[in-house]
């Protein structure tokens, strides 16, 4: 035993094993290496079996799946002056995994903090009307902002959601008389666009009545119909001049015989 211990070949064979088992390394498909050769940047490998020489070489691994970020509720100001409070989430990746070593100390941190001070920036720029109405155009913003510092990081922006906005119970009732308001409004002006056009209608109606007389005298008969299938104790019935005008002429005719006479 003593002999196999002392063998040259036997320790070198000892040496070769241990080195394999600290140089090789295995990465799985979302994983990349980043190596270091003396402290300086060589290249990006992986996935699969990878050979790392201890001491010369030094690797860091870097995870490219999709990071859900929750981001924590921020106190944010809007434009009209309104305290909320803001929650959302965002969703990133690695795309360079030389960029995320080397760029920034601990790129999920720093993506981290980003995204608390986007958030509260984009949103004080707005009114609460805003926020509560236009998220999709916010969620945008605040991705298309935080997708551009990021880059410089080796870091892809995907998607922002704003998930909760909380704002104070005074606010919310005002919001309601505000909607109730507005709904008095609407109400408002469609029923005095109806009476609008309702007179519009009536005033055709006369001006054709007007050119054609007959059409009033079928009116008038169909008014009389109608009134007649109610049941009314006592009906009124309206005799347009038109009948009368000729009684009205044979009495004008007969005060002036009486008057020649």
């Amino acid at each position: 035993m003593e002999g196999l211990l002392t063998n040259p070949l036997t320790i070198v064979v000892v040496l070769v094993v241990l080195f394999l088992i600290s140089a090789l390394r295995v990465y799985r498909e979302y994983e990349r290496a980043t190596i270091f050769l003396l402290g300086r940047f060589w290249k990006v490998k992986g996935p699969g079996l990878i050979i790392v020489i201890p001491i010369i070489q030094q690797a860091v691994r870097v995870d490219l799946r999709t990071v859900v970020l929750d981001i924590p509720a921020q106190e944010v100001i809007t434009q009209d002056n309104v305290s909320t409070s803001v929650s959302a989430v965002l969703y990133y990746r690695v795309i360079e995994a030389e960029r995320a070593v080397i760029q920034v100390e601990e790129y999920h941190e720093a993506t981290t903090q980003l995204a608390q001070t986007t958030l509260r920036s984009v949103l004080g720029k707005h009114d609460l009307d805003d926020l509560l109405a236009q998220r999709d155009k916010l969620n945008a913003d605040i991705q298309d902002i935080l997708d551009s510092q990021t880059e410089a990081w080796g870091i892809k922006v995907s998607n922002v959601e704003i998930k909760h906005v909380e704002i104070a119970e005074s606010m919310v009732r005002a919001i309601a008389k505000q909607a109730e308001a507005e709904r008095e409004r609407r109400a408002k002006v469609i029923h005095a666009e109806g009476e609008q056009q309702a007179a519009e209608k009536l005033v055709d109606t006369a001006a054709q009545m007007e050119e054609h007389p007959g059409a009033l005298q079928l009116r008038y008969l169909q008014t009389l119909t109608e009134v007649a299938t109610e049941n009314n104790s006592t009906t009124l019935f309206p005799i347009p001049m038109d009948l009368l005008q000729p009684f009205q002429d044979w009495l004008a005719g007969k005060q002036e015989k009486a008057q020649q006479s």
